[in-house]
């Protein structure tokens, strides 16, 4: 081998360690969590909030300590988001929950519980949706855990 030829292949394998190092640190892409965000979390008191569309009967409770206020305070308000964007994303994280619920040996039990009966078929209206997505986006953000291909940001 030339002196060129192993320029060339040094140049190579060091382009390649470059780009598996950076793309090994976009994917541990760091959550920007504030205090006042962290003290929500830590909450241990329940907090209960029911998402309920008459017209479908359908009904969700969700028992979270400090998911309430974190919806009030922290949480993009209702309107922000468009139902077809809430339905597409609701949409991906459901899919990814309900086979973490399956998979009780792989994740944990404790925090995948039971599965979510969502159907795009079903119009569950805006307020099912919105409030739907930002459990997801809360549980993600307290959890350190990904549902989808989207960092859950706020």
């Amino acid at each position: 081998m030339n002196k060129n030829n192993k320029i060339i292949c040094i140049f190579s394998i060091v382009a390649i360690l470059l780009l598996i190092l950076a793309s090994c640190g976009a994917a541990k892409q760091q959550l920007s969590i504030t205090e006042d965000e962290q003290s929500l979390f830590n909450k241990v008191e329940g907090d209960t909030i029911s998402i309920i569309n008459e017209e479908t009967e359908y009904e969700i409770i969700i028992i979270e300590p400090g998911f309430n206020i974190w919806l009030a305070s922290i949480a993009k308000p209702e309107g922000y988001y468009s139902q077809n964007f809430l339905e597409s994303r609701n949409q991906i994280m459901v899919l990814e929950w309900n086979n973490r619920v399956l998979q009780p040996l792989r994740y944990n039990p404790n925090l995948y519980e039971l599965q979510i009966d969502y159907s795009r078929q079903i119009d569950y209206g805006y307020e099912v949706n919105y409030k739907l997505y930002n459990y997801f986006i809360y549980f993600q953000r307290k959890y350190n855990q990904r549902l989808g291909p989207f960092v859950p940001r706020i």
